[in-house]
């Protein structure tokens, strides 16, 4: 139990210190603090891991610079807004994570390229409790390395 507060003490100070959150840019589209990444987050509908057209033409376009740049890897991340449990996210995040890498794939990209995680609610990328914030959660993020 002591090393639980402990951590949760460490996880806090991490927080409270700051991080490289992802905001909302001037014109309402989700940017990063570092927004000079090449590839676009893509966003789902509640409770869903479906990609719809929107994303599929967010992931055509990161397939296409994945193409033209081929020494790089990307992880796709999979976020989740903060309702249901924890676990519940953790595998729904992940499920997002694998729809992308799934349709990155048959758009011609290695597999060896891609590697998938979830991060369910944990990292929120707008803290706020109403239905804006949850739809900007509700993502995959793309990470080049």
């Amino acid at each position: 139990m002591r090393s639980l507060k402990m951590f949760a003490v460490c996880l806090l100070a991490v927080v409270a210190t700051g991080c490289s959150c992802r905001t909302s840019t001037s014109d309402g589209n989700i940017g990063t603090a570092n927004s000079d990444g090449p590839l676009k987050d893509i966003h789902f509908a509640f409770d869903s891991y479906k990609l719809d057209a929107t994303a599929k033409a967010t992931l055509a376009s990161n397939a296409e610079w994945l193409k033209t740049n081929e020494g790089h890897k990307v992880q796709v991340e999979g976020h989740c807004d903060e309702r249901g449990t924890n676990e519940y996210n953790m595998v729904l995040g992940a499920n997002r994570a694998r729809a992308a890498a799934d349709h990155l794939r048959s758009l011609g990209i290695a597999a060896s390229s891609i590697s998938t995680v979830s991060y369910g609610e944990e990292l929120p990328l707008d803290p706020a409790h109403n239905e804006e914030a949850w739809a900007k959660n509700r993502r995959d993020h793309f990470k080049v390395d």
